[in-house]
């Protein structure tokens, strides 16, 4: 599918950007000099953007004109701790770390956003207030920050988008509702008595409790949540142990839960302290859980939705089945209502997310482009 058109130097600029940003990123709360980018591009768009650093990693750009709403459009700029094994020439020059989630896309659109409205602001009443967010990827998030910053004070709705590197190229998704999950993280040790492998009846071995707490886990989503509810408890580390011979003194589980709804997490965080508590001790074990609550649902508004669904492309636009991934997009709607839509950038075929071959089609960032300056200058039309 070929991309929506837009100007040819916007398009040009948007695959530069983001294949400079692609070949130099960088984790979450150490953007530094991706911020700087940003901002040195910002300001050689001309006079007309007030632009602002609410936190050392994060920029913020105002373009306002005239009476009217107060519309922001959110990017996200950081990278992954992830050592790239793609081809492509403009590979990360930073080892160990790679955007292999397509915030360096993200942050590349948003510059050319933020361009085209700059050039068509005697079309806008109102304020587009662009957001250029840090450390997407690591809790707390840098979402949560900019709230407290201030960012949306005065703000009526907030957009932002994703590329899907798993979807087809081109088309776009405007979930209405619950989209993402809640993803939450736990750890859980397991003690027991440590001693010899050999005479195994002197010690008090964790890693048989630890064993069976993991199969007991598995029965709170199957057993003890309403099948309609979605939800996911995954158990994603065991570590315990120094030798072959040895009865560990203790054991240690982590893993992640993810939910949509506040009643069905704290229902889920009680279960896993009942069951890693009482499975322990049938085992004459101890269990000790530790519970990080993460970012929240994200739900879009309908009426937001409403307004981006009808900026895209008829042809273009399409459905998706909400995910139990997190976004800390979250934070935003917690304070004035939002959407978060989705950009198609590969194929059924590509590698997912946070995956060391994680590719995008450079074709789906002008769509994308497009889909923000059209709900931008129908939500602020003069």
């Amino acid at each position: 599918m070929t991309a929506t058109p837009v100007p040819a130097a916007v398009g040009a600029d948007i695959v530069r950007w983001r294949r400079h940003l692609h070949a130099n990123p960088e984790l979450s709360f150490e953007e530094h000099e991706t911020a700087r980018f940003v901002e040195e591009t910002l300001r050689s768009f001309g006079s007309g953007l007030e632009i602002q650093r609410p936190t050392p990693t994060s920029v913020v750009a105002r373009l306002r004109s005239g009476e009217g709403p107060t519309l922001a459009l959110r990017a996200d700029m950081d990278a992954l701790p992830i050592e790239e094994e793609t081809p492509v020439a403009f590979r990360s020059t930073r080892p160990g770390v790679m955007h292999a989630c397509g915030h360096d896309a993200h942050t590349a659109v948003l510059l050319g956003v933020a361009r085209t409205l700059l050039e068509r602001r005697g079309e806008l009443a109102g304020e587009v207030r662009f957001v250029f967010q840090h450390a997407e990827e690591l809790p707390p998030g840098g979402a949560s920050e900019l709230v407290a910053a201030g960012v949306l004070d005065g703000v009526d709705a907030i957009v932002g988008a994703h590329v899907f590197s798993q979807e087809e190229s081109g088309t776009v998704a405007v979930p209405v509702g619950a989209f993402t999950a809640a993803p939450d993280t736990f750890e859980i040790v397991v003690r027991g008595k440590g001693g010899h492998a050999a005479m195994v009846h002197r010690a008090v071995d964790p890693v048989v409790a630890a064993a069976q707490i993991v199969t007991n886990l598995q029965q709170i989503v199957s057993r003890e949540v309403n099948p309609i509810d979605r939800a996911v408890v995954s158990v994603t580390r065991i570590s315990g142990g120094t030798a072959s011979n040895i009865v560990p003194e203790h054991v240690v589980l982590g893993g992640t839960v993810r939910t949509y709804r506040p009643e069905v997490q704290e229902q889920i965080r009680e279960a896993l302290a009942r069951v890693a508590t009482g499975v322990a001790g049938a085992h004459r074990c101890t269990a000790e859980l530790s519970y990080e609550v993460g970012y929240a649902a994200t739900v879009n508004d309908a009426g937001i939705a409403a307004v981006v669904a009808r900026n895209v492309e008829a042809d273009r636009l399409t459905e998706i089945e909400p995910i139990m991934g997190g976004e800390d997009f979250s934070a935003y709607q917690q304070v004035v209502p939002g959407c978060f839509f989705i950009v198609g950038a590969g194929g059924k075929d590509a590698a997912p997310h946070h995956h060391p071959r994680f590719t995008i089609d450079e074709d789906a960032l002008p769509v994308a482009h497009d889909v923000f300056v059209r709900t931008a200058l129908d939500f602020l039309r003069s």
